[in-house]
């Protein structure tokens, strides 16, 4: 068995622990290490559990942050034209969609053609749907501030959800492999990989609401200080620390969220697994 997926079966930790561990790995040096030396840190960063394969520079966990912050800053960036939100948010459904399904669980029969047309449809769909709220305050402009600013939040957490989902959407129609205490494999289940998908998708809304939403709060409740700035560049500076500061908190937190390895009772699973082991307890890789 892979020694990743091993290292996740046997460090079911709690919350705060998963949390330190995601800490360690988010180290932004991950990206670049080609060669895995003598520390876990190092294999869990870089070599994906199912595959054993190098995870693409760019789509490592360390990368996430990174990438994906400065594109929630634009996004949330008031009065932009609608060519910058597109632009904005085709690259970050874009990137999203390509780390999903590269970080995903890769037990399932698949081909990379396919793969590609899924990952095409599914970052084009949710750029689209991600417009829908700027496309309507363009249309019928609302008068209240909160309306304004948090609707595209809500489908900005929303969105992202539902593109865990769909990029993901393999998993739940082909399964994924489910195994015992040991790491032996005992089938392939549909139900292990509809929930894996479920719990993936819950901590990525959470991601980016939170992280979008926390920085609208803090500047609105700055804004009734003395300590405000009046020039638009330290506005600009203002929200943009107060984004990555937030995306910097939330993607470990919503890292570990989850345990990598999911544990499900044989019970909830198909008859077929059930008939071919005495296990109560199966798990599965949850993925990123």
């Amino acid at each position: 068995m892979e020694p990743n997926l091993q290292f996740w079966i046997s460090e079911r930790q709690a919350f705060f622990r998963r949390f330190c561990q995601w800490m360690d790995l988010l180290d932004p040096v991950n990206m670049f290490i080609s060669i895995i030396k003598d520390a876990w840190n190092k294999s869990l960063s870089t070599v994906h559990p199912d595959s054993s394969k190098l995870i693409p520079h760019l789509f490592r966990p360390a990368a996430f942050l990174p990438v994906t912050a400065p594109m929630v800053f634009l996004l949330m960036m008031p009065d932009t034209g609608i060519k910058s939100i597109i632009l904005t948010q085709g690259c970050l459904y874009g990137y999203t969609t390509a780390f999903n399904i590269t970080n995903g669980n890769a037990s399932y029969s698949h081909g990379p053609v396919e793969r590609t047309l899924l990952g095409a449809g599914v970052s084009v769909s949710s750029t689209f749907i991600g417009l829908i709220p700027h496309l309507f305050q363009m249309k019928y402009p609302p008068n209240n501030f909160w309306l304004k600013r948090t609707l595209p939040i809500v489908f900005l957490a929303q969105v992202s959800g539902m593109n865990v989902f769909a990029s993901r959407s393999f998993e739940n129609h082909r399964g994924i492999e489910v195994m015992d205490k040991e790491g032996h494999v005992v089938g392939h289940s549909r139900k292990a990989g509809r929930k894996a998908i479920k719990d993936t998708a819950k901590s990525r809304a959470v991601l980016f609401g939170t992280s979008a939403l926390a920085p609208e709060l803090f500047i609105h409740i700055f804004k009734r200080t003395r300590f405000y700035p009046q020039t638009l560049l330290s506005l600009v500076i203002l929200r943009m620390s107060s984004t990555f500061f937030m995306m910097g908190l939330m993607v470990p937190v919503s890292f570990s969220m989850f345990p990598q390895i999911g544990q499900i009772q044989c019970s909830q699973l198909e008859e077929k697994i059930q008939s071919s082991t005495e296990e109560k307890e199966l798990f599965y890789y949850r993925g990123v």
